[in-house]
């Protein structure tokens, strides 16, 4: 039977109920409202915190008069349910886990940071929490950029780190992402009289050799070493079971180290694809690692674990592009975000929460 949805969030309980109780509010994007009110709610009673909405986007911040400011971030949303809800505890090879959606992307950070925005009331720095709506879908729709837009003040800081899962690990920075459509045109004909007819299908062949190919580069940026991909995702084109077909796309996922712009890796691949048509139809710039920063250095000792690249694309790229150097740092291993056994150690909640704990309250200095 499902588990009953909660109605209220108890931010004295520990990080794992939490999580365990916030992954049980349903909140596939676009349905973010629930879960939103019920920080919202959380957080109301809170004399030290600001408490801001915007839609289904809650921040809460901290006016104290520090001299430096972090902004700490993490979704509300997840990918769609898939018989893995309600959340239940396992115990795989000696490990306990929390299973179900949502629990590794990424309520399992949200959970830690909601429990410490409420119970820190005099950090050594100034904080901003954000927990926003729309990361699992387009990026028009994506909370955090709607927010960049309304309320661009709120992102002042020092430094952001973002909640996505990394295996409780500092992951810098991020690889840029484009799309791309490859486009190939023939001359419609029976099939039975192909050889009248252009194959616009046939016509992919070498840019899909192209792509088999092709070998991957590992691009070094600011110490941490960034793994990229060129990959076919789709192909389309087709009329009929008897037509010889006259147009064919094939669409390509570039995932570029931070070293290049947008418009440089959009030049890499037409020029990859030199001969076809090729229009870009999506992207967004990757993020520097930014551990250059004071305060980044000193979370990364915090931490007490070697940075690592971060190899998808994530939110920190918005701080990035805004000036605030950001790094991912969240529980839950990032293979499993999205999967159907989507489950998070509890021991990476604790280890995350007594981390941002510690360096926040100065007890890691």
């Amino acid at each position: 039977m499902p588990a009953e949805t909660p109605t209220s969030l108890d931010l004295s309980a520990d990080s794992v109920a939490l999580t365990r109780a916030i992954c049980d509010v349903p909140s596939v994007s676009g349905d973010e409202t629930t879960l939103a009110d019920l920080v919202e709610a959380a957080l109301a009673g809170a004399s030290h915190l600001e408490i801001i909405r915007d839609g289904d986007t809650v921040v809460a911040r901290t006016n104290l008069g520090r001299d430096r400011r972090v902004v700490i971030a993490g979704h509300l949303d997840t990918v769609p349910i898939n018989a893995n809800l309600p959340t239940r505890f396992e115990t795989i090879d000696g490990v306990d886990y929390l299973w179900g959606r949502g629990t590794v992307d990424m309520k399992a950070g949200v959970a830690v940071q909601l429990k410490l925005a409420a119970e820190l009331t005099d950090p050594i720095v100034d904080v901003t929490w954000m927990w926003y709506d729309h990361e699992e879908v387009a990026a028009g729709l994506n909370g955090l950029g709607r927010l960049a837009g309304n309320r661009p003040d709120l992102f002042a800081g020092d430094f952001a780190i973002l909640g996505e899962p990394s295996n409780g690990h500092v992951e810098g920075g991020c690889n840029g992402t484009l799309r791309a459509e490859v486009r190939t045109t023939g001359l419609r004909a029976h099939s039975a009289r192909s050889w009248v007819g252009e194959n616009a299908i046939h016509k992919l062949a070498p840019a899909l050799t192209r792509l088999v190919e092709y070998e991957a580069e590992t691009v070094e940026v600011d110490g941490l070493a960034y793994r990229e991909g060129l990959n076919a995702v789709v192909v389309r084109g087709g009329v009929a079971g008897n037509v010889i077909p006259d147009d064919a796309v094939l669409d390509v996922n570039y995932r570029f180290a931070p070293s290049r712009s947008l418009a440089e890796a959009s030049e890499f691949v037409r020029g990859f694809f030199d001969g076809f048509e090729v229009t870009v139809v999506d992207g967004a710039e990757g993020a520097r690692p930014g551990l250059d920063a004071p305060l980044a250095q000193q979370f990364v000792r915090a931490v007490g674990a070697e940075a690592r690249p971060k190899y998808g694309w994530t939110d920190v790229a918005r701080f990035s592009a805004l000036g605030v150097p950001a790094v991912n740092f969240g529980p839950g291993d990032p293979l499993k975000a999205h999967a159907d056994d989507e489950r998070v150690a509890l021991d990476q909640i604790r280890s995350t929460e007594h981390a941002l704990r510690a360096w926040l309250t100065g007890a890691a200095h």
